[in-house]
């Protein structure tokens, strides 16, 4: 590793000058200004900050200040400082003290970035999308790390809860010869952490997809919300998984150019192995939940037309029973309405003192309803 050459005091670097709006003119401070409360100052977002030498902590400085100190003492050491959501000027203090590019520093005041890696000169920057499974919701959140990789000098920006880098920094000062190698170690086993955490995410998945097939062929009215929720989920693992297996690739094409070490090259193929086989687990699993909500739609219009199908039979049911009762009434009232007519007792009616007439209105009675049962027989009525 090539040693930092220290910045000359008081001179303006090209990122500060790309950051740095324009100065404005001083005012004349108002006469007899009353005293203003100052504001509280930002809580530092420093997680911890440790400077190595020959793979061995030497030292933990507790503010940014300190690090750069003793690190400009120790020329031959790595400083390594890990953040957590930054303010704005801490960021522009490390860019200054590390000539970061103004780009790289944007992106990690802004985050929201996707999974990528940039090289500026001699500084590596590099945004990994971490993940982890929360068993209580059962869904997975998504964290954002930015990583600055330069000479001697590893800065780690953390945006979420995930990953744990200080298990990553507890490993690796457990490996002081895997450390000795320098900021690239590091930055393999950050690397190495990210992926590791997706398997405990992949395994998640995989159940939630065994009972998200269970519900759906169980018929549970929720389960296509939750199909449409893990799918989301699944996109949003694709755009952290099927970028990192690009970037992996392109770090290994430089093992040649940037004097890589052979053992953490054989190091960050592993992981380039790991990040293929989890990348495609995830578009297994977002082709399975497309297959799934498809058998589930089919499920639900069959569902429907067998609802259909059994009102439609109630219908036909219920339109038989009322033409029964129909053609009974019309019989019926065939005899009322004769009975009805020669029941008004008019003293002129032709058939009132006639000797057959009751024969005869019983017999035509008996004549009408005979001929609406046959009619209404052949109709399928009765």
């Amino acid at each position: 590793m090539s040693e930092r050459r220290p910045r000359p005091a008081g001179k303006k670097s090209a990122w500060r000058r790309a950051l740095t709006p324009p100065s404005a003119p001083p005012r004349t401070p108002a006469p007899e200004a009353e005293p203003t409360t100052p504001e509280p100052a930002e809580p530092a977002s420093i997680v911890q900050a440790a400077l190595y030498r020959d793979g061995v902590r030497v030292s933990s400085p507790e503010t940014l200040a300190d690090t750069f100190r003793e690190l400009r003492e120790q020329p031959s050491g790595m400083a390594w400082i890990g953040l957590a959501r930054p303010p704005e000027s801490e960021l522009l203090s490390l860019a200054e003290e590390f000539d970061l590019h103004p780009l790289s520093v944007e992106d990690a005041m802004e985050a929201h970035q996707r999974p990528k890696l940039e090289r500026y000169g001699d500084t590596l920057f590099v945004v990994l999308r971490a993940a982890r499974y929360l068993d209580a919701p059962e869904e997975v959140d998504f964290g954002e790390l930015h990583v600055f990789v330069g000479p001697d000098f590893v800065i780690t920006v953390r945006h979420g809860a995930a990953p744990d880098l200080s298990a990553v920094r507890h490993r690796m000062e457990q490996t002081p010869e895997l450390l000795r190698l320098g900021p690239e170690a590091v930055l393999y086993a950050i690397l190495d952490a990210v992926v590791d955490g997706y398997a405990p995410v992949v395994s998640g998945v995989q159940n939630d997809i065994d009972e998200i097939e269970t519900e759906v062929f169980r018929g549970d009215p929720e389960v296509s919300r939750r199909i449409y929720e893990l799918s989301r989920e699944m996109v949003e693992f694709q755009r952290a998984t099927r970028p990192l297996v690009g970037m992996l690739h392109a770090l290994m094409a430089g093992f040649a150019k940037y004097g890589t070490d052979e053992e953490l090259q054989r190091y960050l193929r592993d992981v380039a192995d790991h990040v293929t086989h989890t990348s495609e687990r995830v578009d297994g699993f977002r082709q399975a939940l497309t297959d799934i909500l498809t058998v589930n739609a089919t499920l639900v219009t069959q569902q429907q037309n067998a609802e259909m199908r059994a009102l439609a039979e109630a219908g036909f049911e219920q339109n038989e029973e009322i033409k029964k009762i129909s053609s009974w009434a019309a019989i019926l009232f065939a005899p009322t309405l004769v009975g009805t007519i020669y029941g008004m007792n008019f003293e002129h009616m032709p058939e009132l003192h006639w000797s057959f007439g009751y024969p005869f209105a019983i017999g035509l009675m008996g004549v009408v309803c005979v001929s609406l049962y046959v009619i209404f027989k052949r109709r399928d009525w009765l």
